[in-house]
């Protein structure tokens, strides 16, 4: 695997998990403790997953425990992401027929994230290569139907982008 393909795959772990983290935070302490007669729990204050990245960015750089150091790509990425959230949620979103970000699979919206950053603020990075370092990590990491939704969305995203 090639240095470029590491770096975005610990990317896109970090961004998964930071994705888990506010997914989790978002979810009531005893959502079936509940007796039909107390009224609903109040809502758990909403982490916002740009803050969340940085935050587990920051534990993968000051304390990376077991796991080697993040290579420099993969900290660009996760800072890009995260500075470029809202725009890039919005172009996946736009294109995504039929699709919410929250009804997909979490390790896609990682993978979209990523691609759609390199597409839409890595000049260094053609295209192509973006589109399909994503496709080949969806069909590594997701389910068999994935590498095509992630090609399709991001096809239509770089359509756009002109």
């Amino acid at each position: 695997m090639a240095a470029r393909t590491k770096a975005r795959k610990r990317a896109i772990d970090l961004i998964f998990e930071a994705d888990q983290r506010v997914v989790t935070s978002r979810q009531p302490e005893n959502p079936t403790g509940r007796r039909d007669d107390e009224p609903e729990p109040e809502p758990t204050p909403g982490r916002h997953l740009d803050e969340v990245i940085v935050e587990v960015l920051r534990e993968r750089i000051v304390e990376p425990g077991r796991q080697t150091g993040l290579p420099e790509y993969s900290v660009e990425i996760a800072q890009g992401v995260s500075a470029h959230l809202a725009r890039i949620d919005e172009e996946i979103s736009t294109y995504s027929h039929g699709w919410t970000l929250e009804r997909m699979p979490a390790v896609d919206r990682a993978i979209l994230r990523v691609g759609a950053w390199e597409l839409l603020y890595n000049d260094e990075v053609p295209d192509a290569v973006a589109i399909d370092e994503a496709v080949a990590l969806a069909g590594d990491l997701s389910t068999d139907e994935s590498p095509g939704f992630v090609n399709g969305l991001l096809g239509r995203i770089l359509q756009l982008k002109a």
